[in-house]
């Protein structure tokens, strides 16, 4: 069944996820949905100092909103706010990785769970009480079309059984988020939660995670602010929060989060599993 989901994936990413793909569904743009002044607003964008989250930084600050940038590199993230700031004349007030062999981080935590599921969740919790109380609050998680190859596994979060593979921990990940995404949404209704799939887009982590993958697709990966335009759309527009909570994006629609005939859904128990393991390693981090 991995066979089959793979294949099925990478031929609707060649016809979707492309360059090409974003230029024929942004021929259904609204253009007027991203005229908007975001002069008073925060907005708090993890990986901000590179790639598509600092094209969302970007593009926020264009608009007039307040961006803080969270990022593991002080002088990049430094680097990046200075470009932000020259470019949108506003102040800025200052993250998804594959590792590809299986590292620990000091606290003995594989890298790809770690940053991608686990500081996903860390953070988020931590934001709800404060997004509560604020009107119009929302939260995005950039997720990715390769969740669609993966089925929620809970008994190896950390990926200690069989051969390690970057790309399917990385894809498993991005399945993780997607689900955090529909239980935060059917928990906390005084706030928008969605995730959304970027598309193939050239950015520097394609390029160092997926040297092969990059020089074989690379005229037809999209660019960084085309991978940024859904996660802006969905942060910024009016439009977007009149779509459900707790939905999966992809080029400013809402998608399917299983292929047909994929096998791919996790059970409810499977779900409060994972949020139950994610909350026992969060209690060691929290403040």
């Amino acid at each position: 069944m991995s066979i089959y989901r793979n294949a099925v994936w990478f031929v609707k990413g060649l016809q979707e996820y492309t360059k090409s793909g974003f230029e024929a569904a942004a021929k259904h743009f609204a253009p007027a949905d991203l005229d908007v002044n975001l002069s008073g607003r925060s907005f708090v964008i993890t990986g901000a100092n590179s790639g598509i989250g600092k094209a969302t930084a970007q593009e926020i600050a264009n608009r007039g909103g307040t961006v803080h940038m969270v990022c593991r590199n002080k002088d990049r993230a430094e680097a990046a706010r200075d470009e932000i700031v020259e470019r949108s004349k506003n102040e800025i007030n200052n993250a998804g990785c594959m590792v590809n062999q299986r590292e620990l981080t000091d606290e003995s935590l594989e890298k790809n769970f770690a940053t991608n599921t686990l500081g996903t969740y860390i953070l988020t919790t931590a934001l709800i009480p404060a997004l509560k109380k604020a009107e119009d609050s929302r939260v995005v998680t950039v997720s990715s079309g390769g969740m669609l190859t993966q089925k929620l596994n809970v008994d190896d979060l950390q990926f200690e059984k069989g051969t390690f593979d970057g790309t399917s921990a990385y894809a498993q990940n991005k399945r993780q988020q997607v689900i955090l995404t529909e239980r935060w949404a059917s928990q906390h209704k005084e706030i928008h939660f969605s995730s959304m799939h970027p598309g193939w887009a050239d950015t520097p982590a394609v390029q160092t995670s997926m040297p092969s993958f990059h020089a074989k697709m690379q005229s037809k990966l999209r660019t960084e602010a085309m991978g940024a335009d859904t996660a802006v759309w969905l942060a910024v527009s009016a439009a977007a929060t009149k779509q459900p909570s707790g939905l999966f994006f992809q080029d400013r629609k809402a998608v399917a989060t299983h292929l047909p005939l994929a096998s791919s859904r996790s059970t409810p128990q499977e779900e409060e599993k994972l949020l139950t393991a994610l909350e026992e390693f969060a209690l060691k981090f929290k403040p």
